[in-house]
């Protein structure tokens, strides 16, 4: 008993934390503008897109069990994609998917609590977004200032403009660092974008197969 008693922690310390997987019902839906043409479709497992000459976010926040993850992965695919943009530029930063995720100091987190719209959550001067883009003319991992989010946001190039399929696994904490510097605080939401506004253009393309963990 007492070896086994040794043994347990090391074992319970080796076993990789599960996945928790991210369901995309009941997301809720930003709109920019009263006539956009942006349609999500929403699935347990996978978000839809249609965006043209548009520009819309869906979000949802995260319950407090949630709020340690430290590494995210999910897949994504393009059909039809916007030209390449400046991701830097506002209005002129046209992307076909964005996935957000947001930081707050846990002790802000506990005090506005799990409701709350996006906007909100976003104006926090507190909070601090990390945001994954598919799309402009940048290369895979450089880190932009966002045009939009100020000192509160960094983009994170995952893919250039253009149409495929892949599976992504991020570092959440690792890139937090990378992007603010210290430790990241409580993840308390995601958020999903598309923006083919400024080019006129139109964006086919689905988020699927989202987990944090």
């Amino acid at each position: 008993m007492r070896s086994l008693s040794l043994v347990l922690p090391i074992l319970l310390a080796a076993t990789p934390i599960a996945a928790e997987p991210v369901s995309f019902s009941g997301w809720t839906e930003q709109r920019f503008s009263l006539f956009q043409k942006v349609d999500y479709g929403f699935s347990s497992s996978r978000l839809s897109v249609s965006s043209d000459d548009a520009a819309s976010m869906t979000y949802r926040r995260l319950p407090a069990g949630s709020w340690g993850a430290t590494s995210a992965s999910w897949s994504w695919a393009v059909s039809q994609s916007v030209p390449a943009t400046d991701l830097t530029r506002k209005g002129g930063d046209d992307r076909n998917l964005s996935l957000y995720f947001v930081f707050l100091p846990e002790a802000e987190a506990r005090r506005i609590g799990e409701g709350g719209s996006i906007r909100n959550l976003l104006n926090n001067d507190q909070a601090r977004v990390l945001v994954y883009v598919w799309g402009g003319v940048h290369g895979r991992g450089d880190v932009l200032s966002s045009p939009y989010l100020g000192a509160r946001g960094k983009t994170i190039v995952r893919r250039p403009s253009g149409t495929g399929s892949f599976r992504e696994t991020v570092d959440l904490a690792g890139d937090y660092t990378r992007a603010f510097g210290g430790a990241a605080g409580a993840l308390v939401g995601l958020a999903v974008s598309a923006d083919s506004d400024d080019t006129n253009s139109t964006i086919r393309g689905e988020i699927s197969g989202l987990s944090i963990n």
